[in-house]
């Protein structure tokens, strides 16, 4: 394990040049708006970079990335991961160099597996996207087309500051962020207060099917496939759908449990009232945050129910 400070990455990536930056699996803002703005600032300080392609980024996302994205067969100098804490979570396209090896990962999540040769973490933060403002200002003023994707990744990670990963250095940032003249109401519009007719649906059967538990501080809801059928949802209308249910009163703890295709189920967790997601998900193999964490289970959507709920209960009985 060789960890480095955020001074020492901003003087590394400064040095480097032809430089691709990896995103994870199933990306949300944080790891999009991470690589998009740190894209940018290394062109800007007159690198060669790029973003491996093949995201897997939905449309909240993908304009972030318009003209960053590697072009086939690019051999790149230097690979960078972004927000990325395990092995499994690099995209079938950043498996090669993974293998080859990766130079640099900047990270904020405390599950960090510590895969690259050097490590820029700091488990602290709210969002990755704090720790790469905090590089590129190390190289000048942050420009507004940078600040935009970074205003994407603080602001996606903390449900638009409401989370309880929200701290005033957070708040700092997306201030800092805002002075570039960026519009935040339309950004804010767009990845908040927007929901498709599918997404409506979708929450609806969830809250019709979600089963309660501990007179309701635990709330399980089940998304079989047959559940999407009906709702007519695709993955895009499925964003973030893990903090529906944490909005419902009372609730302290909410998992919903997304059935594959390959009779596993992708389980996400998220607390508030005071249980250690991580602790729950590292039972199961998984890893995340205090408060919002995730793993992936083998078996039926009922099997996944049981294995999560007896994971919370041992947490909870060892405090």
């Amino acid at each position: 394990m060789n960890r480095i400070t955020l001074e020492e990455a901003a003087v590394r990536l400064r040095s480097w040049d032809d430089i691709l930056i990896l995103t994870h699996r199933r990306p949300d803002g944080d790891t999009i708006g991470c690589a998009a703005a740190l894209c940018r600032a290394l062109r800007r300080l007159g690198k060669t970079a790029h973003i491996c392609p093949e995201t897997g980024a939905t449309h909240l996302f993908t304009p972030y990335l318009e003209g960053l994205l590697a072009p086939v067969d690019y051999q790149p100098q230097k690979v960078v991961s972004v927000d990325i804490a395990a092995v499994s979570l690099i995209t079938d396209a950043g498996r090669p160099w993974l293998e080859r090896g990766i130079d640099l990962a900047i990270d904020h999540h405390p599950s960090q597996e510590f895969f690259a040769a050097e490590t820029c973490l700091d488990a602290g933060r709210a969002a990755c996207g704090e720790l790469i403002y905090e590089i590129l200002c190390q190289w000048g003023p942050v420009t507004r087309e940078e600040a935009i994707p970074l205003y994407v990744a603080v602001s996606t990670d903390t449900g638009c500051f409401q989370y309880s990963n929200t701290t005033a250095s957070t708040h700092r940032v997306a201030a800092a962020l805002m002075e570039t003249g960026m519009d935040t109401f339309a950004l804010n519009k767009f990845h908040f207060r927007t929901k498709s007719w599918a997404r409506l649906q979708v929450e609806r059967l969830l809250v019709e099917r979600m089963h309660r538990y501990e007179n309701g501080k635990i709330a399980v809801a089940p998304v079989s496939l047959s559940l999407l059928d009906e709702a007519g949802a695709t993955e895009e209308d499925m964003e973030d759908i893990a903090a529906f249910l944490g909005q419902i009163e009372g609730v302290e703890t909410s998992v919903t449990i997304r059935e594959k295709q390959d009779n596993r189920c992708k389980l996400s967790v998220r607390t508030s009232g005071g249980l250690n997601a991580t602790r729950v998900c590292a039972l199961l193999g998984g890893g995340g945050h205090a408060a919002a964490a995730g793993c992936t289970v083998e078996g039926s959507l009922e099997e996944a129910e049981k294995a999560i709920l007896d994971a919370i209960r041992q947490v909870e009985a060892h405090g």
